[in-house]
């Protein structure tokens, strides 16, 4: 048996004893109810990844792969040519990993409709390098056919995975526990796959989040904000396909942008800005600086989100320093 599976998840059902809501696996269940033809699979991570909540109220419908990712893409496969709609669970790093080539030719070549439920992105656990997903972005964008969203705050992760059981074909859902947000930020109720959302007008500079980076840009936007400087916060929760127009539309009059994710800088929603700013050369004649903030080309190490945030430069005081020093040079 995988002892950091062990770990995992008996770190995760001590965690349950907090009430953590589970806003993924409610879902999911809610999903089960009104779709008969919704099936759970998992590699071993259940409770890790809330599908646990599928297996109690439809224990005929789950069905557990055990650590063997690359088989379950293929069972997965199978339901979905039998009108079965499967969502896979895993973490993020083992399910882009592990079964790549699987993902490739038995659900993106074909379009199947599976859904991809990945958790864990990024930097978000304290299980060090093997369980980060830090590629997992750049890995599904090379794919033909695959839709790739992550939610960028609690919210958003009931309307995401409702987006994605109504939309036919494979979706990869870069999922995470909640996040401590500011509850009284008005966070937008509208959802739509391939559409970006504007959070935060501003005159100055715009930060292109996406995952846990949005919370970092809304918090440096203040901060930027109580200096003088106007800072917009857009929530970019599809990263494939791209928003094209309005990354331009609201890069357009402003100074700076920057992206901000969860993920390296190399493949994620940084180098996919950085292609259609190169393509359209309309942000170079306006004179617009730019910078990717993300993970920069290094594996890192264990440890809380918090402390691996601001030890990688994920964090919201680093967004903000970017912000102000392509400002003022």
């Amino acid at each position: 048996m995988n002892q950091s599976h062990l770990h995992l998840n008996d770190f995760t059902q001590k965690a349950g004893r907090k009430q953590i809501p589970k806003y993924y696996g409610n879902c999911l269940v809610e999903l089960g109810r009104k779709d008969l033809s919704i099936v759970a699979l998992s590699g071993d991570l259940a409770p890790a990844t809330e599908c646990d909540e599928f297996k109690k109220e439809f224990p005929t419908r789950y069905f557990s792969a055990g650590i063997a990712e690359a088989n379950m893409i293929g069972l997965a496969a199978g339901m979905a040519r039998s009108g079965d709609k499967p969502f896979v669970h895993s973490f993020s790093v083992f399910l882009s990993r592990r079964a790549y080539d699987q993902i490739a030719m038995q659900i993106a070549y074909p379009k199947l409709n599976v859904k991809l439920a990945g958790f864990l992105p990024g930097l978000t656990t304290n299980l060090g390098v093997s369980h980060q997903a830090i590629d997992d972005i750049a890995l599904m964008r090379a794919l033909p056919n695959i839709t790739i969203v992550e939610p960028g705050f609690n919210l958003q992760i009931e309307q995401l995975v409702m987006a994605s059981a109504d939309f036919n074909g494979p979706v990869y859902m870069r999922l995470h526990r909640p996040i401590s947000l500011d509850e009284s930020f008005p966070y937008p109720s509208d959802f739509e796959f391939g559409r970006g959302q504007l959070l935060i007008d501003g005159d100055d500079a715009i930060v292109f989040a996406s995952g846990h980076s949005v919370k970092e840009a809304i918090v440096a936007s203040r901060a930027c904000a109580e200096k003088g400087i106007s800072v917009a916060v857009a929530n970019i929760h599809t990263i494939k396909p791209l928003d094209k127009l309005f990354v331009l539309e609201q890069a357009k009059h402003k100074k700076v942008a920057v992206t901000a994710e969860n993920h390296s800088i190399i493949g994620g929603l940084g180098a996919s800005i950085a292609e259609v700013f190169a393509e359209s050369q309309q942000a170079f004649n306006n004179g617009l600086k730019f910078k990717r903030i993300g993970i920069n080309d290094k594996f890192a190490e264990g440890g809380s989100t918090e402390f691996l945030f601001a030890k990688y430069g994920l964090s919201s005081i680093h967004i903000e320093n970017t912000i102000i020093n392509l400002i003022e040079n």
